[in-house]
């Protein structure tokens, strides 16, 4: 039995080394008070977006009280608005959804650390956004 305890010891510092799996995985409410500029809406939208250290992107949203065209998460610091990175897919019932196999490259990752991602939700009366989140790691 001795001569197993360093085989042992190696075997748990190895597993206590391995990387985990989710870098952040957080319920998101998204209103129009976050919005840049703010919006006064009664749409509200609520979800997770999940960030693995490898950068895979999962995760959906669902809205209500808006009829929405489009929704993205965008590269952007709270307070400013930005470019899209991943646009969402339409589900049924107001869900949007990040599209299977989507990754963050190496230039969105460090914004996603920085806390510069944000998710949004377009319509006809809010083109430019009607309700946001900002994504924190």
């Amino acid at each position: 039995m001795k001569h197993l305890q360093p085989l042992l010891r190696a075997a748990l510092g190895l597993a206590l080394a391995a990387p985990v799996a989710a870098a952040w995985a957080g319920d998101l409410k998204l209103t129009g008070e976050q919005e840049v500029p703010p919006v006064q809406t009664m749409a509200l939208g609520t979800g997770s977006i999940d960030v693995a250290e490898d950068g895979t992107v999962s995760g959906s949203i669902k809205t209500t009280g808006v009829d929405a065209l489009a929704a993205h998460i965008h590269h952007g610091a709270e307070g400013s608005n930005g470019p899209v990175v991943i646009p969402l897919t339409k589900g049924e019932n107001g869900t949007w959804t990040v599209p299977e196999g989507t990754k963050l490259t190496a230039e969105q990752m460090k914004a996603y650390r920085a806390g510069e991602l944000y998710v949004n939700v377009h319509s006809a009366a809010q083109q430019s956004g009607e309700v946001r989140a900002q994504i924190k790691p």
